[in-house]
């Protein structure tokens, strides 16, 4: 088998190892088509003198509890998307426009809101709900109905695209709730429970078991996630279909283990198999985003490799069950706990990694500045140590979301970006001006309800970076950089002397 290399926290965070050939992977967005197939089952007749239920269930196998806990705390999540103005230039295609924009400029666009569906969570009964990020990403409306038809608007409180996890908020208390389970105490051949609502079909349950653990598919990589994704899926067989995206996977007791995230399908269906998130790393970026605002990922600083009997004849190495250390990062917490390139990682904290994207979960358990004692092999010989994890600059200080307020600058004034409409326009900050007809910004042709995303070669994160940045500008000409709350982009020149 080929060896793949990656970066821990830096690069490249998780490989597909050689086993998994099952098609393509789907995250579980819904497509609002219901596949209809022809299936034989055996005709059941129901007279008077039925009992309940005659079905003989192994002692420790039933599913009822479990359903009855679990469903109604599992939500559907409905979003509304509009066209983007640049997808609404729809005119008769013109032959120098066509030349010029390419095939692609005039095509015919749906028209009116576009609509999707999924699941989602509640993992507080003051209203909080844990779904997917693909499933409300970019989304301008996101309703949540619960399991009892109560109908609310949601807010995004936060989301991590690296671990595809999204948090909600809705105005409601005393809500039912599924509790955190273990995920760790998962084991291969368990029996849990997929709920959620495929195909719009709410509060749907259905049963399997633990197929693997610490699968990586290599789904979430994109240019959001930077490289930074974490892939450490439970794969079950518990039939999932579109729509399940967010839902709970939970144990027999009715315990959260997961959240219901892809399926492996070559259709688009489910085909018999379905990965979810971990609980344990679900519960750490549900808590960050609570405390924080961000999710805190903690790093490594370490290039790692996965290890199979080529590669390990090829460096001596003695064992197959671990992570081969290909690189270490300057100053970074492996160098300064003495980890070299050569060296090969077998647990983090007594927990056994045997591959990489176990290693890349149990790391991204913590937050940078705590420590973690990493077992590892040097020339055949077991040793340990405790490194201090650090975040991408290398520190290790927490990332706060800042509480930004509007500030006026030059007549107008500049408001903070929510993180629903980050979300819906793929941004990460900016600032939002008002009252421009007031002010010198009124001669750029710029608008109410422009968001700065750029002034010049500085990122605007919050509407103090305006004042900032332009104050102490000197002359010439600057270029401000946004978009539109309709997804359209701009460009102004501000002319300063």
């Amino acid at each position: 088998m080929k060896t793949k290399q990656f970066i821990l926290g830096v690069a490249l965070s998780a490989v597909v190892g050689g086993g998994v050939a099952v098609g393509s992977y789907k995250l579980l967005e819904d497509d609002s088509k219901v596949v209809q197939t022809e299936q034989q089952y055996p005709t059941v007749r129901y007279t008077s003198d039925m009992r309940s239920s005659n079905v003989i269930v192994p002692e420790g196998l039933n599913f009822i509890k479990a359903a009855q806990v679990s469903t109604p705390a599992v939500v559907h999540v409905m979003t509304e998307y509009s066209v983007r103005s640049s997808d609404r230039y729809s005119s008769p295609m013109d032959p120098f426009l066509r030349e010029f924009f390419g095939d692609g400029f005039g095509q015919s666009v749906p028209r009116g809101p576009q609509v999707g569906s999924g699941s989602g969570v509640i993992v507080a009964s003051n209203g909080y709900i844990v779904t997917n990020n693909h499933v409300i990403d970019r989304a301008d409306k996101i309703e949540v109905v619960l399991d009892d038809k109560r109908k609310f608007e949601a807010t995004l409180v936060g989301s991590d695209p690296t671990t595809d996890i999204a948090l909600l908020k809705i105005n409601s208390e005393n809500l039912p709730t599924i509790r955190y389970g273990n995920s760790d105490d998962l084991q291969v051949g368990e029996w849990v429970l997929a709920v959620g609502n495929p195909m719009n079909l709410t509060s749907t349950v259905t049963a399997g078991i633990v197929s693997a653990k610490g699968r990586n598919i290599n789904i979430l990589r994109t240019s959001a996630t930077q490289d930074m994704s974490i892939e450490s899926f439970i794969q079950t067989d518990a039939a999932v279909n579109p729509g399940n995206s967010g839902g709970a996977l939970v144990n027999l007791n009715g315990d959260l283990v997961g959240i219901n995230t892809a399926i492996a399908s070559q259709t688009g269906s489910f085909a018999g198999y379905s990965f979810a998130v971990p609980s344990a790393i679900v519960s750490k970026v549900v808590d960050d985003l609570l405390k924080y605002g961000e999710v805190q990922r903690a790093l490594l600083g370490a290039s790692i490799q996965e290890i199979d009997a080529a590669f390990a004849k090829e460096k001596g190495i003695k064992t197959l069950n671990g992570v081969y250390v290909a690189a270490v990062q300057e100053n970074s917490g492996a160098e300064e706990a003495g980890l070299k390139a050569g060296d090969v990682i077998t647990a983090v904290n007594d927990v056994k990694v045997g591959k990489s994207s176990q290693l890349l979960e149990q790391i991204a358990r913590y937050r940078p500045g705590d420590k973690v004692k990493i077992a590892y092999q040097r020339d055949g010989k077991s040793k340990s140590t405790n490194v201090t994890l650090k975040n991408l600059e290398n520190s290790t200080e927490l990332v706060k979301r800042s509480n930004a307020k509007a500030v006026t600058f030059d007549g107008a004034t500049f408001e903070p970006v929510t993180r629903q409409e980050m979300s819906k326009l793929g941004i990460t900050g900016g600032a939002k001006i008002k009252d421009v007809a007031d002010s010198k910004f009124r001669d750029t042709g710029m608008k109410d309800g422009f968001i700065i995303t750029r002034i010049d070669k500085y990122e605007v994160k919050e509407p103090g970076d305006v004042e900032k940045h332009l104050k102490n500008f000197d002359g010439g000409v600057v270029y401000i950089e946004g978009v539109y709350p309709d997804g359209l982009k701009a460009y102004y020149p501000i002319g300063k002397g």
